[in-house]
C-alpha cells in the first residue's frame, strides 16, 4: 500500500465532468499524491486515458421523473454502487474525495459521507448540479468554473476559482490573437447534443448574409456532423467559401488559437476554453440543457464584453449573418474582444483547486 496521500475523484462520464477532473488529477498527482478514478463504465471508457494509479467501476443511474416507474430500479443501482464504492475505501481510505459531478460520482461522495471522508466539489457550470446539491452543504468547499453558481444550498462554502483547463490549451494561451489583414477563420464547434441547428443556419448566414468583402476573406472551419458534412459542404463550395469540416477536430486547442472568431455552444469547458485562449465569440446556448445551465455560463463572457449570446430560438440566418458580418468588418474590435475574453480566463485553475484540496485533505 502506498504511503502517500490519496484523493479519490468521482465523476460523470462526458467530457465537459472528465476533462477539468483530468487536469486536477494531473496536478494532484505532480503534487506527490495517489489518485483513485470511480465512474460508471461509460466514463470508464472516454477516461481511458485519465491519468489516475487505479480506476474503478461503479453502477449509476440518473433518476428520470417523467418515468417514476424507473427510480426503483435507479435507486438500487446508486446504492450498490455506494457499497462497491465503501469496499474500495475500507482497503485503502481516502485522505479526500473530490466530486465533479455527474451521477457516477454520486456512490463516490455518498461512501465518503458515510466513513466521514473530507469532501470538496467542483461544479463546472454556472448552475449547480443536482449530484453536486446534494452534497453541497456537507462538503468543505464547492469550488466553481464561474462567479455565478445557481442553486448553491444557503450555508455552503463557494469559491469561485474557474475551470481547470487542459494542458494542450494551457500551452497555446499565450498565443497572440492573429493578425486581421489577411483572412478570417471563423471556428464553429458544437457539443454532441443538438448540433444540427448549427450545420443549417450557420452555412447559410455564412454564405448568404455576409458582405461581398469580408465573404472573400472568411475561411470556416466547421464541426459538422458526419450525415451533413455533404451538403455543408456543398453549400460552402457553392458560394466560394473555403472549408475545412470534420465530425471532430483532435487539434482543438490549434483550431481555437487560430480562429479570429468563435461560434459555439456555452457548454462550460468550451467556454473556459475560449476565455483562456482568449477569443471573442458568439455563444448558442443548448435550448434543452439542465436548468437552462448554458445560457447561465454565457454570462460572463457577454458581461465582459467578450461575446454575444444568440439564444437557439433567434438562430436564423439573416439574424446570425449580420451578427457575423458586423463583428468581422471591425477589427479593433476583434481585439478588444479577445482581450476581454482573457479577463475571464484562469490557466491556474488546477493548481487553486489542488490548493483547496491539500488544505482540506491535511497534506503540507
Amino acid at each position: 500500500m502506498s504511503d502517500k496521500p490519496l484523493v479519490v475523484i468521482g465523476a460523470g462520464g462526458t467530457g465537459g465532468h472528465m476533462f477539468p477532473a483530468a487536469a486536477f488529477a494531473d496536478e494532484m498527482r505532480r503534487r506527490g499524491w495517489d489518485v483513485g478514478l470511480i465512474s460508471d463504465d461509460r466514463g470508464l471508457r472516454y477516461g481511458e486515458n485519465f491519468p489516475a494509479d487505479w480506476k474503478l467501476e461503479v453502477t449509476a443511474a440518473s433518476p428520470n421523473m417523467r418515468k417514476p416507474w424507473t427510480l426503483p430500479g435507479t435507486a438500487l443501482k446508486l446504492r450498490a454502487g455506494v457499497g462497491t464504492a465503501v469496499s474500495k475505501y475500507k482497503e485503502n481510505r481516502p485522505a479526500l474525495v473530490a466530486g465533479f459531478g455527474g451521477y457516477p460520482a454520486y456512490p463516490a461522495l455518498s461512501a465518503a459521507r458515510r466513513m466521514k471522508v473530507p469532501v470538496i466539489i467542483h461544479e463546472q457550470n454556472a448552475v449547480l448540479g443536482r449530484v453536486n446539491r446534494a452534497f453541497a452543504k456537507t462538503a468543505a468547499v464547492v469550488a466553481s468554473g464561474f462567479e455565478r453558481l445557481d442553486r448553491l444550498p444557503r450555508g455552503a462554502v463557494h469559491k469561485p476559482i474557474g475551470n481547470p483547463v487542459r494542458a494542450p490549451i494551457i500551452a497555446v494561451s499565450t498565443e497572440p490573437y492573429p493578425p486581421i489583414d489577411g483572412d478570417l477563420t471563423v471556428f464553429i464547434t458544437g457539443g454532441s447534443q443538438g448540433a444540427k441547428i448549427l450545420g443549417e443556419a450557420i452555412p447559410l448566414a455564412i454564405c448568404n448574409h455576409l458582405s461581398t468583402p469580408i465573404r472573400a476573406r472568411v475561411k470556416v472551419v466547421q464541426q459538422v456532423r458526419e450525415e451533413q458534412i455533404s451538403d455543408v459542404g456543398t453549400l460552402y463550395e457553392s458560394c466560394g467559401i473555403r472549408a475545412v469540416l470534420a465530425p471532430f477536430f483532435s487539434d482543438m486547442p490549434k483550431r481555437l488559437s487560430e480562429a479570429h472568431l468563435i461560434i459555439a455552444r456555452s457548454g462550460a469547458g468550451t467556454v473556459s476554453e475560449i476565455a483562456a485562449v482568449g477569443r471573442p465569440s458568439i455563444l448558442i446556448p443548448l435550448k434543452i440543457a439542465m436548468d437552462d445551465h448554458q445560457t447561465a455560463n454565457a454570462e460572463g463572457l457577454a458581461d465582459a464584453g467578450a461575446a454575444d449570446v444568440m439564444l437557439e430560438d433567434n438562430v436564423f440566418p439573416n439574424l446570425l449573418g449580420q451578427l457575423l458580418d458586423a463583428r468581422l468588418s471591425d477589427g479593433d474590435d476583434l481585439r478588444a474582444r479577445a482581450a476581454a475574453a482573457k479577463t475571464q480566463g484562469n490557466v491556474r485553475a488546477a493548481s487553486d483547486l489542488a490548493d483547496l484540496a491539500e488544505a482540506v485533505g491535511g497534506a503540507s
